[in-house]
């Protein structure tokens, strides 16, 4: 006959000091608090960083419109709507555009560029020219006097806006002149943010 066997007594262990449930709980409790405000933080940042960008897009919204208004005030010519000076202005910076460069650079639908297109070219401010490797599609192309136009605009605006400069003070034109860089930065992450 075989004994039997008995377990073995329990060996009691004595907690380590700031080791234990307790302590497990502190750790946890600890880094739900430091993740919270990590959140918090970061929630605070996106928050001021929007409300900066939306001032921001207001004041340069708000520049935009009255340099609009100060050289119709002073234009001879009819103006143009904005679409089709928006298109008449990207046909000028990308010469021989097609129609579905345009509708894509613009964010239009095609035919609505079609017809933009349509408009620009009844005022002979853009002409259609067959594209030269492929017969079915269209390059678009600013006419002489479309370029006159977009010159005259845009000597008439630096003009206008140069005045109004010259009479801010010397630090709001030198801020100005400073942000300038970090505007163009900010439209470049705006524009790789939407794609």
């Amino acid at each position: 006959m075989t004994p039997a066997s008995t377990p073995a007594p329990a060996r009691s262990r004595r907690p380590l000091p700031g080791v234990g449930p307790s302590y497990d709980s502190s750790v946890k409790d600890i880094s739900t608090e430091r993740a919270v405000a990590d959140l918090a933080r970061d929630s605070h940042a996106d928050h001021a960083a929007a409300q900066s960008a939306a001032e921001l897009l207001d004041a340069l919204s708000s520049v935009r419109r009255a340099a609009r208004r100060a050289v119709r005030g002073s234009w001879q010519d009819e103006p143009l709507p904005p679409a089709q000076s928006e298109l008449l202005r990207l046909a000028a910076r990308r010469p021989l555009l097609t129609v579905a460069e345009a509708a894509r650079e613009l964010r239009l639908a095609p035919n609505t560029v079609s017809t933009l297109i349509g408009q620009l070219a009844g005022r002979e401010l853009l002409r259609r020219v067959p594209s030269s490797t492929d017969g079915r599609s269209v390059r678009l192309e600013v006419t002489a006097k479309a370029r006159r136009r977009l010159a005259e605009w845009r000597d008439l605006r630096a003009e206008l806006a140069g005045r109004a400069l010259a009479g801010l003070p010397s630090q709001d034109r030198a801020a100005l002149a400073a942000a300038v860089p970090a505007m163009l930065r900010l439209a470049e992450h705006i524009a790789t943010a939407r794609q």
